[in-house]
């Protein structure tokens, strides 16, 4: 017990510090985890906007597919990717293994599902009339998808915060196909388990705090405009 205490007053005092290498970590991981949503999500919500707002044969499949890909676990993403971009892959001369690029490449296909789901979800509980009623009043099929699109917007904004929710406390991937270099692919999650390892549990809680925190916001944020959705 007293060594839970110490630690997490001196992981208090790391974070009200300022530690650089705390920081340095934090960093890397909201660098990599927003550049992934961010290409998730210029895939994904185009993705998700056409299955929901067309219809084509083998529809439900395709939805069947995205909903089982969400619980795909992180290590066969990390070995799926691994085998392509390791020297002896498809993509090996790139030499992308334990990089950024890498983990990003993985942490976007994790976390494109998620994206393209959530979207799905928010365009098909938009009511009906608004796509009659635009059609009604002369919208051509461009610019009712942009009134659909509108509507849906609080939706698609979930989804897009519930996608970086996941990717920051991503573990699996990162290690797999960062390495966990020290300033270059160490993410808060890695540097974590790395800490705990060595026994060093101050910069472990510090990075846990952190994360902890940047959960919590993101979780008001997705509640926040899930309401809005609800409105």
């Amino acid at each position: 017990m007293d060594l839970l205490i110490d630690s997490f007053f001196s992981a208090l005092l790391l974070v009200a510090s300022l530690d650089p290498e705390i920081i340095s970590i934090v960093a890397i991981s909201i660098k990599v985890s927003g550049t992934s949503t961010v290409i998730a999500s210029l895939m994904g919500i185009p993705l998700g906007f056409f299955i929901a707002f067309e219809s084509f044969a083998g529809k439900r499949m395709v939805i069947t597919c995205l909903n089982t890909l969400l619980a795909l676990p992180t290590v066969v993403i990390g070995l799926f990717v691994y085998a392509f971009i390791s020297r002896r892959g498809i993509l090996g001369p790139l030499d992308l293994l334990y990089t950024q690029k890498a983990m990003v490449i993985g942490q976007t296909i994790l976390i494109l599902p998620i994206v393209a789901t959530f979207t799905i979800a928010a365009i098909s509980r938009i009511d009906e009339r608004y796509r009659k009623t635009a059609i009604t009043l002369g919208a051509n099929r461009r610019q009712t998808a942009f009134v659909i699109l509108r509507e849906a917007r609080f939706g698609i904004v979930a989804a897009v915060i519930a996608a970086f929710g996941r990717v920051i406390a991503e573990v699996g991937i990162s290690m797999m196909l960062g390495g966990n270099a020290r300033g270059f692919t160490r993410t808060m999650t890695t540097a974590m388990a790395l800490e705990y390892d060595k026994g060093q549990f101050a910069p472990a809680v510090a990075l846990g705090i952190i994360l902890l925190g940047l959960s919590f916001t993101i979780n008001l944020m997705f509640h926040f405009f899930q309401g809005k959705t609800r409105v």
